[in-house]
């Protein structure tokens, strides 16, 4: 018997506005579950660049307060407490690596947020993505996350979408990276370079929405194995 493949989950923290969407998150760890996979969560051990009250919408802490929170220690909120630090992954132990979005790819695993397409990447996170692309596993993104794949592997001339927003596109395209617009719920393959994002939340009106896409998205990476 085959062995299941195994998808590796980069989580940014907990919740939309300072860590991993947990809907998308969820989604995909469900369409992994669900296709007779496998998965390891993993999330870099650094702190928040911000952290949120997700009720008021109010900054509560930003990066040195004391009170501010560690994407590490969020992201187990959604592992269930299966994570392990970003340290540990090794892109040989796994077929694919996937990050949901949510505004911790844009403050966490990157600053995209903050300094667009002159953004720099968690050094973890960048050498995961770079040492997975030159292994050859799969590489996906949800949402915002695809930013993070063009600023570290644009060099390649990767495609990934974001949805249909013009101005995030442009900051794809300076990032050396391709754009390709599309629907909430569809897949943009790029084969040549084994990467595969959808827009999620970047689109969705409904969790739905997202469930949709991140079974097409785990659906298309299991065929590009």
């Amino acid at each position: 018997m085959n062995e299941a493949p195994k998808f590796a989950v980069i989580l940014s923290g907990c919740g939309v506005y300072d860590g991993s969407e947990i809907h998308e998150a969820v989604s995909l760890l469900l369409a992994i579950d669900e296709s007779g996979s496998t998965y390891q969560c993993f999330a870099p051990n650094t702190w928040q660049a911000r952290t949120i009250d997700h009720y008021t919408g109010e900054s509560t802490a930003v990066a040195g307060d004391e009170d501010n929170r560690n994407v590490l220690a969020e992201s187990a909120r959604i592992a269930r407490g299966n994570i392990r630090p970003l340290s540990e992954f090794k892109a040989q132990e796994f077929d694919a690596v996937v990050l949901p979005g949510g505004f911790g790819a844009a403050l966490n695993l990157s600053n995209f947020a903050v300094k667009g397409a002159q953004c720099g990447v968690n050094e973890e996170v960048e050498r995961a993505l770079k040492e997975s692309y030159k292994e050859g596993i799969v590489i996906g993104g949800m949402c915002i996350a695809p930013v993070v794949l063009a600023r570290v592997l644009g060099k390649h001339k990767i495609t990934v979408t974001i949805g249909n927003d013009s101005t995030m596109a442009e900051g794809i395209r300076q990032m050396g990276a391709k754009h390709q617009n599309c629907e909430a719920e569809e897949v943009c393959v790029d084969e040549e370079n084994r990467i595969v994002t959808t827009p999620a939340y970047m689109l969705a009106k409904s969790i739905k929405n997202v469930a949709h896409g991140a079974k097409n998205l785990v659906s298309e990476a299991l065929e590009l194995m």
